[in-house]
C-alpha cells in the first residue's frame, strides 16, 4: 500500500500522538481510531484520541470508548486523521493537527482534498478498518479482541453488514482473522443494526412520512427540522440509517436527507445506486465523499434546497 512505509516510520518516531475522526462521527470513524489507538498504545505511544462532536451511543460501549475526549491541549508528535477525506472534516480539531510536526491521512474517500504531510490512502478499501488493519500488521502490532471488536465495528457498519458493492474479497480476508480473535460478531451487528431507541423510530417515521419524489420516481428526498428532534427527544443520529432507507424504495437512483443543524445551515445525506456519483454533489458545497455516500453542508434556505435538488436531477 502507497505510503505505508513513511506511515510506519512516523509512528515509531513519535511519542505523543493525536488520533481523530470526523465530525458526526459513525461507526467507520469511531471504529477505526479506537482500534488504532489501541494499537499505538500496545506500542508504548502516548495516545490522544479525540471527537468534535459526541460519540453516538451505539458505539459508546466499544472498548477504549470512553477514552475519547473532545479536545487536548497536549503538544503531539504527529496527529493521525482517520476517515477524513479533507481537513475541515475535522471541525475544530484541525486547529491542533496544524500545530503537529507530522499529519497522516488515513482514509478510503473516492474524492478526497489533501491536507497531511503522509497520505496512507486507499480508495478501494472498503472500510477503513482494513487500512489500519494493514497499518497494525505493518507495526507488529497484536490484533487483540478489544482491537478486533473496533475494526469489525467499522467495517459492518461502512459495508452495511456486508450489502454495499464496496465489499471485496479482503474484506471478508479480514473479518475472518477478526473472528478467531473471539469477538461477538451477533451482538455487534445487534447493537448496531437492530437496536434502536424509541426515538429514532419515531423520527425515522417522520423522515419517510415526508418523502417527495422527483424524476418519475428516481429521486426522492426528505426533510427533518430541530422541532422534530424535540418533539420525539431524540439526537441528529437517530436518522443516520434514514437515507439508505429512503434509496432501498423501488425505482430510486438518488437519495436526500436534509437535517437541521441549528446554526442555520442543513446537513445534506446524499446516496445512489448504480455509481451514479453523487460525490459530486457534495464537492459543489465543499462536502465530499464516496460515489454512492457523499454528505455536505447547505445554507438552510429554499434556494438552495431547490439548488441542490436540481443538481441532483441532472445527474439522472
Amino acid at each position: 500500500m502507497k505510503g505505508l512505509n513513511k506511515a510506519v516510520d512516523a509512528i515509531h518516531s513519535a511519542k505523543h500522538i493525536a488520533i481523530s475522526g470526523h465530525v458526526n462521527p459513525d461507526g467507520d470513524s469511531v471504529g477505526s481510531m479506537l482500534a488504532l489507538g489501541l494499537g499505538l498504545e500496545d506500542l508504548g505511544k502516548r495516545v490522544y484520541m479525540i471527537s468534535a462532536d459526541a460519540i453516538p451511543n451505539q458505539y459508546r460501549s466499544l472498548p477504549g470508548a470512553r477514552r475519547i475526549v473532545r479536545r487536548t491541549d497536549a503538544p503531539v508528535d504527529l496527529a493521525a486523521a482517520v476517515d477524513c477525506g479533507s481537513g475541515e472534516m475535522l471541525g475544530p480539531t484541525l486547529d491542533l493537527f496544524k500545530a503537529a510536526a507530522n499529519i497522516l491521512e488515513v482514509d478510503h474517500h473516492e474524492f478526497r482534498r489533501p491536507f497531511g504531510t503522509i497520505a496512507l490512502i486507499d480508495k478501494d478499501a472498503a472500510a477503513v478498518a482494513e487500512i489500519v488493519f494493514t497499518l497494525l500488521r505493518a507495526l507488529n502490532v497484536t490484533i487483540t479482541k478489544p482491537i478486533a471488536q473496533n475494526l469489525m465495528t467499522s467495517i459492518i457498519v461502512e459495508t452495511n453488514s456486508f450489502r454495499l458493492p464496496n465489499t471485496r474479497p479482503l474484506t471478508f480476508d479480514i473479518c475472518a482473522d477478526l473472528l478467531h480473535k473471539g469477538i461477538d460478531f451477533y451482538s455487534l451487528v445487534d447493537k448496531v443494526f437492530w437496536t434502536r431507541r424509541p426515538s429514532a423510530t419515531i423520527l425515522s417515521g417522520m423522515c419517510l412520512s415526508r418523502c417527495a419524489f422527483m424524476k418519475a420516481g428516481r429521486l426522492v428526498w426528505s426533510i427533518i427540522r430541530r422541532d422534530d428532534f424535540d418533539s420525539a427527544g431524540g439526537r441528529d443520529e437517530d436518522v443516520d440509517p434514514v437515507p439508505d432507507d429512503m434509496r432501498s424504495i423501488d425505482g430510486v437512483k438518488i437519495a436526500v436527507l436534509f437535517r437541521e443543524n441549528g446554526n442555520g445551515m442543513l446537513r445534506v445525506s446524499l446516496r445512489s445506486k448504480g455509481r451514479v456519483n453523487v460525490a459530486a454533489i457534495a464537492e459543489h458545497y465543499n462536502g465530499g465523499g464516496h460515489f454512492d455516500v457523499a454528505g455536505c453542508l447547505i445554507k438552510n434556505d429554499s434556494s438552495s434546497v431547490r439548488d441542490l435538488l436540481s443538481r441532483a436531477a441532472r445527474l439522472l
